[in-house]
């Protein structure tokens, strides 16, 4: 399966992408403040890459329960501003902008942005699309439920794997109709938006359902609060929960994960895969002292 961005393409059935999560805020649940400075945010995505990391996804606005009002537009882009053109130009991966405003969509693909990442799925503003098409890029669509700002109050599914794959078709073809092609689309689930923990554990034993969709499933479990419901841990311990439903979310057909914690599921990802996908030749590392 090909997954076609902005200046170039994966090939996910050579092996699964590792996406880095960069939050230049103040307040995400995990990282918020680490990377709020310009400096500090660019070091950061230069690390991840370094780490293993196929591509950088550069968000400005917290989306964890409890954030407070939506940010505008305009705030939004003062925070992503000072760092998504030298990002653009200095990584030799895709930088991915996390947004559901059209209006940073654009701002950040004219500035050499490669793939959007819409936490709305098209719901909020769907010229999203029309940006992303203008460009070239790639988009990801990811299922929530309301308006921004309100994306973690409970919801309730019949079926929620089915109502997952269901809104992510139709918005899919939404997508489609404002000149995105297929195969620049991937579809996220929206672990942790608009789900409790167990409709979360839900989802993702779904995911064989979403993969009937035809195009390439794209998680973020990464520290999220229904792995804390899971195993009593804090955020700050929640790293070996994470690469564990990684593992099982690729056995079930992911092909793009998003994580804090790039180094960590890059190596997770690349050991699974010499077992789960034995065709594949894996990069022999050099031994290690001691």
């Amino acid at each position: 399966m090909i997954f076609d961005y902005r200046g170039g393409s994966w090939d996910l059935s050579e092996r699964v992408r590792v996406v880095g999560i960069l939050n230049v805020t103040p307040d995400s649940f995990y990282d918020g403040g680490r990377y709020l400075a310009p400096d500090a945010a660019i070091a950061r995505a230069v690390a991840m890459v370094a780490e293993g990391a196929d591509a950088v996804d550069l968000g400005a606005e917290s989306t964890r329960p409890g954030a407070g009002a939506p940010l505008t537009a305009e705030e939004e882009w003062l925070r992503l501003e000072p760092v998504v053109a030298a990002l653009a130009a200095r990584l030799p991966v895709p930088l991915s902008i996390d947004t559901s405003h059209a209006e940073t969509a654009r701002r950040a693909l004219d500035q050499g942005a490669a793939i959007v990442n819409d936490v709305s799925g098209l719901t909020h503003e769907p010229a999203i699309a029309d940006h992303v098409a203008r460009a070239g890029a790639g988009l990801v669509l990811m299922h929530a439920e309301g308006a921004p700002g309100r994306f973690h109050e409970p919801r309730e599914y019949g079926d929620v794997a089915d109502e997952v794959a269901e809104f992510l078709g139709r918005q899919m073809r939404v997508a489609v109709e404002r000149g995105v092609p297929a195969g620049r689309i991937a579809l996220d689930p929206g672990i942790g938006f608009s789900k409790r923990a167990e409709q979360s554990v839900a989802a993702l034993r779904g995911l064989p359902r979403l993969t009937r969709l035809g195009r390439p499933v794209y998680i973020g479990v990464s520290r999220k609060s229904f792995l804390g419901a899971l195993t009593g841990r804090a955020v700050e311990a929640r790293l070996a929960a994470g690469l564990g439903v990684t593992i099982a979310a690729i056995a079930l057909g992911a092909r793009i994960v998003r994580t804090h914690d790039v180094q960590e599921t890059a190596d997770a990802v690349r050991a699974a895969e010499a077992l789960l996908h034995p065709d594949l030749t894996p990069k022999t590392a050099q031994p290690t002292r001691g």
